[in-house]
């Protein structure tokens, strides 16, 4: 254990605190466990570092991955006993869907230390969902996110603004004091913004291998799948890439990609889950989730500029854009006569020249414009949606 606590205490020294998600505050911390998933490259092992170096006494507390070495001839249950024995009192596991059998080892530290505090994180959503199912009773799950455009601002240029909520937004109330030009800023997070390695160079081969690790790993082992299917996803994104949006016809995909109709639904829960696409749904009726797919969209405009380029369907990616960020405080729907409906209100996603006809005048529809840098009466800039979290 003496390796690992060496690790540790390196990865601790070189941890930075002066950026932080926004997840960050809302993490109750002092929870028996805690799971943190969401996809590679977000800054879920940042901030659980930040959190130690910041609240704990790092001689109580204990910074593992699941696949160290130290793990091919001890368990976890091993680690965590050891750990308990030696008045440890704070147990973080990083990619915890790394060690096999792990959900049930959780359990049995679980029930076998009642003052251990455990926290883990993963990457492969697929697999975190499937075995955070077992660890109900015990496991306080969160969701990470990704970059949106103000947490941006804060750490690649150092802009401090604050978050605002949808009805400032569409009010007009946005404000950001030190930027004279927001949209060059809005242009370079849309290519290279909603990753937090998007500060290092080689962000496509990251983004890339991210795809790759999710299409040809991730899904197949968790749906049990073979090699191919791994090709036949590639091609599914692909097609959603190009697309205008993508308005799903799912007969003429099972065609083009030589699949069943069932299997192409669990092919877009499957890559939904594991953070690839987005699906935008039609009214559920107060039952989230169960209404019809509308459009498809890939998770986030950096995906789409690294699989499309500069080809990339303008249209396409403000929706994409609008969505991603919308959807984490709110549940967002389909509009029969626009874009978007997020509680009361519509929204009409375009250029600035986009026209109000699709759209009702009565205070709650409002016409998303990108290429303007500040709003007006009901139009509202499309990047100021970034700064809802």
């Amino acid at each position: 254990m003496i390796t690992l606590y060496q690790k540790f205490e390196t990865l601790l020294q070189n941890t930075t605190t002066d950026f932080k998600r926004y997840l960050y505050e809302k993490v109750s911390w002092n929870s028996r466990m805690i799971g943190i998933i969401g996809p590679r490259g977000v800054g879920k092992t940042t901030m659980i570092l930040q959190h130690i170096k910041e609240n704990l006494d790092s001689k109580k507390a204990l910074y593992v991955t699941a696949d160290d070495m130290y793990f091919g001839k001890n368990s976890l249950y091993d680690l965590a006993d050891n750990f308990y024995k030696s008045a440890g009192e704070y147990l973080f596991i990083d990619e915890i869907h790394k060690y096999a059998n792990w959900s049930t080892e959780l359990k049995s530290i679980y029930d076998s230390f009642p003052t251990l505090k455990i926290v883990f994180t993963g990457s492969s959503i697929l697999d975190i969902l499937k075995g955070s199912a077992d660890l109900s009773r015990r496991a306080i799950i969160y969701k990470l996110q990704g970059l949106s455009f103000r947490e941006y601002l804060k750490l690649f240029h150092n802009y401090e603004i604050e978050a605002y909520s949808l009805n400032q937004i569409v009010n007009n109330e946005v404000k950001l004091p030190k930027i004279t030009h927001p949209l060059p800023l809005f242009n370079d997070y849309l290519k290279r913004g909603y990753y937090p390695f998007g500060l290092e160079d080689e962000i496509n081969i990251r983004i890339g291998q991210i795809i790759v690790q999710t299409l040809e790993t991730d899904i197949p082992q968790y749906a049990n799948l073979n090699v191919g299917t791994g090709r036949k996803l590639k091609r599914l994104l692909s097609i959603i890439a190009e697309s205008v949006p993508f308005k799903p016809n799912f007969s003429k995909i099972s065609e083009i990609i030589n699949v069943s109709r069932n299997s192409l639904d669990d092919y877009f829960s499957y890559m939904e889950k594991a953070g690839l696409i987005g699906q935008l749904r039609n009214e559920t009726s107060g039952i989230r989730g169960l209404g019809k797919v509308d459009k498809v969209y890939l998770d986030n405009t950096n995906i789409i500029f690294n699989l499309v380029g500069e080809k990339s369907n303008i249209g396409n990616i403000r929706e994409s854009f609008f969505f991603n960020q919308m959807r984490l405080n709110h549940e967002v729907i389909s509009s029969e006569k626009a874009d978007f409906v997020i509680d009361n209100y519509t929204f009409e996603v375009g250029g600035k020249n986009k026209q109000q006809t699709q759209i009702k005048k009565d205070g709650k529809s409002f016409v998303v414009k990108d290429d303007i840098e500040f709003g007006y009466l009901n139009v509202i800039p499309l990047w100021a949606f970034g700064l809802n979290y």
